[in-house]
């Protein structure tokens, strides 16, 4: 008979926990923002203790923070994978594209934690910088390091980077975010193709 060691039932106890935790924590952001948001009412969504609540985190701030490093780590990973990027530039491109907007489309819930965060950051400009942190750097540094190869033959991959993630950004926020698709339509793979040609004719 398999015995199960009194700290591996501990830990993933704990594991439980937390995940019991962030998902009370995104509950309420989404509801009430950062500001109405208290570990109180963490606690009662999550159905646990505020005593338990504090032994995983410090304060609301860290608790946001964890959630979106979360978010974002699930994100980075569905659109990036694991290992490095490879394949001739403009079907990588169009299929990073394509798959990113696809994600940040479809998540409703993304796109619900977004409008709370961009409508908080007046307040509390220290959420943004987590975004930034978490979210856009890995994604900047990620595809800078892409472009980057010496077959592409591009002068400022880092440049080109920021302008390619901010392409996608901002159609997603003016499209979703901010229910501007009547307004400014226009399909997202007309958008991906013209990235993909600037892109891959600077490497030319």
């Amino acid at each position: 008979m398999v015995r199960i060691k009194a700290d591996e039932v501990d830990r993933d106890h704990s594991v439980d926990k937390v995940e019991q935790i962030l998902q009370g924590a995104m509950q309420e952001f989404l509801q009430n923002g950062y500001a109405g948001t208290s570990m109180d009412r963490v606690a009662v969504a999550a159905g646990v203790s505020k005593a338990t609540v504090y032994s995983h985190f410090q304060d609301k701030e860290g608790l946001f923070k964890v959630l979106l490093e979360q978010l974002a780590s699930k994100k980075n990973d569905s659109i990036f994978g694991t290992e490095p990027i490879e394949g001739e530039p403009a079907a990588v491109l169009h299929h990073l594209g394509t798959k990113a907007l696809d994600l940040m489309k479809n998540d409703q819930e993304h796109t619900a934690f977004m409008r709370v965060l961009i409508g908080e950051s007046g307040r509390f400009p220290e959420l943004a910088q987590i975004c930034v942190q978490a979210m856009i750097k890995p994604v900047t540094e990620t595809l800078t390091q892409y472009l980057a190869a010496p077959e592409l033959n591009i002068p400022d991959p880092e440049a080109t980077a920021r302008i390619l993630l901010g392409a996608l950004v901002h159609f997603h926020i003016t499209q979703d975010v901010m229910h501007g698709s009547d307004i400014i339509p226009m399909e997202s793979d007309r958008l991906i193709d013209a990235l993909t040609h600037l892109i891959t004719k600077c490497a030319d």
